[in-house]
């Protein structure tokens, strides 16, 4: 059973021919992140890293990563400060249990709550 394993990972199936794929556009940009490849609507870190890579426009190297690095941070710090307003309104309307739920659900979704 052993010896049957090498010959499997030997003869992987070629995705697509490389004539097929010299014949595409190579110079056409990749689709908008409208859709996962799942065909699911993207998450909100991969709308973030839509958003930073067209910010980052012509940047390459070192310059593009630093780039990257501080828009993706960025956003996580608009989540952090998000989350605590919502849990200062939360604990000023005294919410408990569901209402809470319900109440942080709602803040936290909101998009301009940042």
């Amino acid at each position: 059973a052993t010896s049957a394993a090498p010959a499997a990972k030997a003869a992987p199936a070629p995705a697509m021919p490389a004539s097929t794929a010299a014949s595409s556009t190579p110079a056409a940009p990749a689709a908008p992140a409208t859709t996962t490849a799942a065909g699911k609507a993207p998450t909100a870190q991969q709308g973030k890293m839509a958003t930073c890579n067209k910010d980052a426009g012509e940047k390459k190297g070192a310059d593009r990563k630093a780039f990257m690095k501080e828009c993706l941070s960025t956003a996580k710090l608009t989540q952090q400060s998000k989350m605590k307003t919502c849990n200062a309104d939360a604990k000023t309307q005294a919410l408990k249990g569901d209402a809470r739920k319900t109440f942080m659900k709602g803040c936290l979704s909101n998009k301009s709550a940042a």
